[in-house]
């Protein structure tokens, strides 16, 4: 018998996936993902969510999530980026949304509604209008692998 959070492949077991999303912040991060209207938020979008958090600390979370395979990040490529703006946009992988599914956690329904509610300044208006990059590849395997580095 494995202990909890024991790998037996390359895969992060179920327990280290919960055990990782379920720290308040990081299960903000998680919630603003699942309500953000395009279901892929930048760390800007993220900051504004989340004032208490400072925009490296996000990013921190970030990769503990996609560690865990929680999260994958989606890039503009170089030559289609405009001056200014976020490149890298972040969403949860199929495992994660199925494994949140099978648990009842992070529904989608409750968190945009809840995301709709936010008080929303221009920046943040102009922001969520940005396309969203679409994933290189179909995303159905159950670890979003890095599509870029910074």
């Amino acid at each position: 018998m494995n202990p909890p959070g024991h790998q037996t492949d390359d895969e992060p077991d179920t327990w280290h996936v919960l055990q990782a999303v379920t720290t308040t912040s990081r299960a903000n991060v998680i919630a603003d993902i699942v309500g953000h209207p395009e279901g892929a938020p930048s760390v800007d979008e993220l900051s504004k969510t989340n004032p208490s958090l400072e925009k490296d600390t996000i990013r921190g979370h970030l990769s503990v999530l996609k560690e865990v395979g929680v999260v994958e990040e989606l890039t503009i490529p170089p030559g289609e980026r405009t001056r200014g703006y976020p490149y890298k946009f972040y969403r949860l992988t199929r495992r994660a949304r199925d494994l949140f599914d099978e648990n009842g956690l992070f529904p989608e329904t409750v968190w945009k509604r809840q995301y709709d509610r936010l008080a929303k300044d221009a920046e943040m208006r102009e922001l969520e209008q940005m396309p969203r990059p679409e994933p290189d590849r179909d995303t159905s395997d159950d670890r979003g692998e890095e599509l870029a580095a910074d």
